[in-house]
């Protein structure tokens, strides 16, 4: 049996109708008018135990909605939903022992306490054997560090830390389902990839993640599914290797050098192409990374000119968003990848 099973998902919101020429008058103020707006729009969705997906789109896409129908939090217009068997909405107490959920802007932690002891409530919250909960403690300490973590008081963490022990929080009970939003927000190159490293650890043991994510490099290291989500309905659905392939090869590196560029738009590396910045001192370059690696480019650029910095763009969710409704992702299909 599926772990996340939603057919024909619907959420219609009913809000007060502010058009212009409707705000102000005394009929609106004696008979105000409302008008429905839908946040998600028949969605199909089966997620199988172990899968890492993720649920991206554009902002306002429908995203959040969703992950509030999944968790209980809301109740659907239309269609139905089940998570690990249970319909959200009407046993919520019963769907959160199976779920684990962090948004990236929001803390479970209890703000002016340690976080040993948000986590030891947290223990009591969940019923969580006390061999069981040292043996998380120890994961979570090997895999994200959390051991330095324990005695600090939640409001004096930085954002990464705070990340870092929200995440151990929201898998403390060995959840079978976890929703994550933004997860990497916020955190430096090593923190997101020990976190990216838990998640992958995580689901090799079962545990089934929902990535709500703007980070193209989230998506890569951790799912393998991508489902793309806009004006509530699901534009695309299929393996992650399809974008790898089409979409997010192409990467663009701009590079801050100590001397002019003066050799042209050529660095001898087919299939690139070079354009100047603000600068002579500043240029960009596209490449495909299928083929050459950001280092070799850095090392042609250097062989003529010093670089003294360097900043690398990624395809942005939007891009694929668009690409997708351009058909270069392929049909949307419902189907779980292999």
């Amino acid at each position: 049996m599926p772990v996340i099973e939603a057919r024909g998902l619907t959420k219609t919101f009913r809000m007060p109708d502010k058009r212009p020429g409707l705000v102000g008058s005394l009929t609106h103020l004696v008979r105000p008018k409302h008008r429905e707006r839908t946040a998600v729009a028949g969605i199909d969705l089966t997620i199988d135990a172990g899968e890492a997906v993720a649920y991206v789109g554009p902002n306002g896409a429908g995203k959040s909605t969703t992950v509030k129908l999944l968790t209980g939090i809301l109740q659907p217009t239309a269609g139905q939903v089940e998570v690990c068997g249970i319909v959200p909405h009407r046993n919520r107490h019963a769907n959160a022992r199976n779920i684990g959920v962090l948004f990236g802007q929001r803390t479970q932690l209890w703000w002016d306490l340690q976080v040993r002891d948000s986590l030891s409530l947290l223990r009591d919250i969940h019923r969580i054997p006390r061999r069981r909960y040292e043996e998380r403690l120890a994961e979570f300490d090997a895999l994200l560090g959390l051991g330095e973590l324990l005695p600090v008081v939640t409001r004096r963490l930085s954002l990464g830390q705070r990340m870092r022990a929200d995440l151990a929080a929201a898998l403390l009970h060995s959840p079978s389902v976890v929703f994550l939003d933004e997860p990497t927000i916020g955190l430096d190159i090593i923190a997101r990839q020990a976190v990216r490293d838990f998640l992958r650890a995580e689901c090799r043991k079962g545990t089934t993640v929902l990535l709500t994510t703007h980070d193209i490099g989230d998506i890569e290291e951790v799912c393998r599914r991508l489902v793309i989500i806009d004006d509530g309905r699901v534009i695309f659905d299929g393996p992650i290797d399809v974008v790898r392939q089409q979409i997010a090869r192409e990467r663009t590196l701009h590079l801050t050098l100590d001397a002019e560029w003066t050799d042209g738009l050529d660095i001898d590396l087919p299939g690139t192409h070079l354009s100047l910045g603000v600068s002579p001192r500043h240029i960009s370059i596209v490449f495909d990374r299928s083929a050459y690696g950001a280092g070799e480019i850095v090392a042609a650029v250097s062989s003529r000119v010093p670089v003294a910095d360097l900043r690398i763009d990624e395809p942005s969710i939007e891009d694929v968003v668009r690409r997708a409704y351009s058909g270069e992702l392929g049909q949307s299909t419902s189907a779980t990848p292999a």
